[in-house]
């Protein structure tokens, strides 16, 4: 396995994807309105599939647009950080878990370093149709600018800066809507601006560096800065400059940056095609961005991130991994003991729909805890749905072994338990009508083996160690395909 460098900024990113593979340049013209997410969603279906620039943006020359950042890729998902080849699921948790525990704080450089500073416009010369946005989906209300994104705010009363992911749609030529959901950092800044009787000093990024995008959608503690967790995320802090309208920090790699406010105004916004491949709430008043500033690169490139079902969803795969990371942080943090591993599936709406937690029973009531503890610690509680726990000798992430477990180790009558009245969000199709979104239930289900019948529990079939070591180092020799699996239980266990 070789070491790969994380990449500094999206130019960077972009040469390290081209060298292995997985960049495809299209340069035909390509039709913002539906065309281009068009494009995306059906190159997504085929897995792997490559990162998509399009230099050549109907109406728009000098501007290029990305598509499929990360997407399902667990291979760009390493590129990104700079982690090893060839890990599996699991492992990459584990290294993503090693590398939250050593946050760095960003750097504050000077003002010539960024190169978004390239070209300013301020005032009256904003215009935001002078930048590519896609609309995505035929029934979305607007074209949505960035998606790939993020938006940058401060907390009036502490001064600690959130660094979030939340959809802008396109107003007219100077506003910009910017959805917050309810709990979420940026609307908390907002309304404590607000009490102030001041507007909310705000930045948004919408050409990043993809790494950048799996922090600041991840959902960190309030307390703390998610600059802090890119920079241990990537191995070295985070650049950043004063934004010349609002000071806010922002990357020196941006691509393409705006600056404004937000007053306690609201305009009409969405619907919008979201990560669980069904449209969001309908449209309703909602805050907007008043643009002061736009910085931009030369020849800029806007990142966009298409939501939707997955594989084609760009969120689904980081949302997933970076849930399980910090899911299993709180464990560790609680003192809860023998936990193997924590996965997200990606395929459930990002995660959010399905965790699975592999543990060692060692005591009564040790799997229903971990159950508990999963569907309400603050790094999952938000839209849970089914949280499943399963013995050590089942790998939580391959979902053949999950499901051999939900079909051998449950009796449903003594294992599922309900929580009801939980956290959850306007974007669940499953809740109606529409206004009980907000609250929601979780179904915890245990398919470990009965920890009162452990020992007279049905001995599961399994092949010797010493014959999977002689099997293994004659893989080649025999002529069979790949490589050996990895096995997690033997007979002697």
């Amino acid at each position: 396995m070789s070491d790969v460098r994380a990449p500094r900024d999206l130019r960077e990113w972009l040469q390290v994807m081209e060298t292995h593979d997985n960049l495809l340049r299209i340069t035909e013209a390509v039709d913002l309105d539906e065309e281009m997410s068009a494009i995306a969603y059906m190159v997504a279906q085929s897995m792997p599939s490559p990162v998509l620039l399009f230099e050549n943006v109907k109406g728009y020359p000098n501007r290029s647009v990305l598509f499929n950042l990360v997407g399902s890729s667990m291979e760009r998902y390493a590129l990104t950080l700079g982690l090893p080849d060839g890990l599996k699921p699991i492992e990459i948790i584990d290294i993503v878990r090693d590398r939250l525990k050593t946050p760095l704080l960003p750097v504050m450089v000077d003002r010539d370093e960024a190169g978004f500073y390239e070209n300013s416009r301020f005032g009256d010369d904003v215009n935001l149709y002078d930048l590519p946005a896609p609309k995505h989906w035929p029934l979305d209300g607007g074209n949505y600018i960035g998606t790939a994104d993020i938006v940058i705010t401060s907390d009036p009363e502490t001064d600690i800066v959130n660094v979030g992911t939340y959809r802008q749609m396109i107003h007219d030529d100077k506003r910009v809507g910017v959805m917050f959901s309810p709990g979420k950092d940026g609307r908390l800044h907002m309304e404590k601006w607000f009490k102030q009787n001041k507007p909310m000093p705000i930045a948004a990024v919408w050409g990043i560096n993809p790494a950048m995008m799996l922090v600041g959608s991840a959902g960190f503690p309030k307390n703390v800065c998610e600059y802090d967790y890119a920079g241990g995320m990537m191995g070295e802090p985070v650049k950043v400059v004063k934004g010349d309208v609002t000071g806010l920090p922002i990357p020196v790699g941006s691509e393409v940056v705006i600056e404004g406010y937000v007053y306690p105004e609201t305009k009409f916004e969405g619907p919008f095609g979201e990560f669980t491949g069904y449209y969001g709430r309908p449209g309703e008043e909602a805050p907007f961005i008043e643009v002061k500033a736009i910085h931009h690169r030369n020849n800029p490139t806007l990142t966009a991130a298409l939501m939707a079902d997955y594989p084609a969803c760009e969120q689904e795969l980081f949302l997933a991994l970076m849930r399980a990371a910090r899911l299993k942080d709180d464990f560790e943090r609680l003192g809860v003991p023998g936990i193997k591993g924590v996965y997200s599936y990606p395929q459930a709406a990002a995660g959010f729909g399905m965790t699975v937690i592999s543990l060692e029973q060692q005591y009564p009531g040790h799997a229903s805890q971990a159950l508990a503890i999963a569907a309400q610690a603050p790094s999952s509680a938000y839209f849970a749905k089914w949280i499943i726990a399963v013995d050590d000798d089942v790998d939580p992430s391959d979902i053949n072994q999950v499901l051999w477990a939900l079909a051998t180790r449950t009796n449903p009558i003594d294992d599922i338990d309900i929580l009801r009245n939980t956290w959850s969000t306007w974007l669940d199709p499953a809740q109606n009508p529409p206004e009980k979104r907000l609250y929601a239930s979780k179904a915890l289900i245990n398919a470990c083996k009965q920890h009162q019948h452990l020992k007279t529990f049905s001995k599961r079939t399994a092949i010797r160690r010493s014959i999977y070591d002689s099997v293994a180092s004659r893989w080649e020799e025999f002529g069979l395909p790949g490589t050996p699996p990895v096995l997690r239980f033997f007979h002697e266990n």
